[in-house]
């Protein structure tokens, strides 16, 4: 069991309003690039498949995430809700990096996380295809850090 100090609302079932939020959460967090905040929004031995790589406990996940970071390079992330039932959000998602050769991606995806009533994401599924783009073809062009409340999210890029 999750001690009430981890509680991460908002708490599942999950409304409209909450799954929103609840995505622009991970959005920021992720947005930080800072491995350990990351972790805490997982439980203690969250289970992840990121692409082709499974992933068990916080550990785990802060030494992916840093392995991550270091390759990808001024990364800008943006979530979108797809879907949502109960304890259950389905998220598509996009983020733009480069790396140590300036050479830039736009990497898509999806994401399937189911959460414990704490408000913890204990599952994390998510499918990823990286797409090189031209430097001037990029579209996040915010500061590092949170994405600004009134830059475009992704279907109003087109994404």
């Amino acid at each position: 069991m999750t001690s009430s100090h981890e509680a991460k609302p908002p708490f599942p079932p999950f409304t409209r309003e909450t799954a929103i939020a609840k995505v622009r959460m991970a959005e920021d967090g992720w947005n930080s690039r800072d491995p350990q905040r990351v972790s805490l929004a997982y439980t203690q031995d969250s289970q992840w498949r990121n692409r082709a790589e499974f992933v068990t406990g916080r550990l785990q996940i802060v030494e992916f995430l840093e392995r991550k970071w270091k390759r990808e390079l001024d990364y800008r992330l943006i979530k979108e809700l797809w879907a949502f039932d109960g304890n259950r959000i389905a998220v598509r998602f996009a983020y733009e990096w480069h790396d140590d050769s300036d050479n830039w991606f736009r990497s898509y995806g999806n994401e399937n996380w189911e959460f414990t009533a704490e408000g913890l994401m204990q599952y994390r599924h998510a499918s990823i295809n990286d797409l090189a783009i031209r430097s001037e073809d990029r579209k996040f062009h915010w500061p590092l850090g949170r994405r600004p409340d009134d830059h475009p999210g992704l279907s109003d890029l087109g994404l």
